[in-house]
């Protein structure tokens, strides 16, 4: 009988290492939503807007905290939740409706938001955000790991539909702009 009760502490302890060692499962799709969607505008984006043939109009305009933008002859116009193509359509209408004759309008993010990283790293922060980031390199961006990190992955709070949503990611997938990336302090 204590044979048994031996291997079976045996598996149990084995069993107990390998899933210690597993690195963390992708996210579901919910989580990454806006990895497989058009890009949504949020406060802090910086958007070149550009009115041909009317360089008094063209500049780059800054998300604002309320996710607008003020825009000369037409006002305040609402950005956050948009793509770049549905701003894009709002803001010809807009100069359309008694400004201009036939607006031909472009809308292209110039700078995104930034992405904040907190924890154990070298130096915690807020730091703008590359097209095509992952954990890794804006780990490395906030000076690496701390010796006392958690080194397999970490917690990502990501805004979705209005509500924060925490997931844990790999080091390997990518992070989206606005994206605030927590590393624990491990136990031992």
């Amino acid at each position: 009988m204590s044979r048994k009760i031996a291997r079976l502490f045996g598996l149990f302890f084995s069993a107990g290492l390998v899933a210690g060692c597993a690195t963390a499962l992708p996210q579901p799709a919910e989580y990454n939503p806006l990895l497989t969607e058009p890009y949504a505008l949020d406060s802090g984006d910086g958007l070149r807007i550009t009115v041909f043939d009317q360089p008094n109009l063209s500049e780059i305009y800054t998300v604002d905290v309320e996710g607008m933008i003020s825009m000369p002859l037409i006002g305040d116009m609402v950005a956050r939740g948009l793509t770049t193509d549905e701003l894009d359509i709002l803001i010809t209408e807009a100069y359309r409706d008694g400004f201009l004759r036939n607006p031909d309008v472009s809308v292209e993010i110039a700078t995104y938001r930034p992405f904040f990283v907190l924890g154990e790293v070298g130096q915690a922060g807020q730091y703008p955000y590359v097209a095509g980031m992952t954990v890794r390199s804006a780990i490395a961006i906030a000076g690496g790991f701390s010796p006392r990190a958690v080194q397999r992955n970490v917690d990502v709070s990501r805004t979705i539909n209005g509500e924060v949503v925490v997931g844990r990611l790999a080091l390997n997938e990518p992070i989206r702009p606005g994206d605030t990336l927590t590393i624990r302090e491990r136990w031992f």
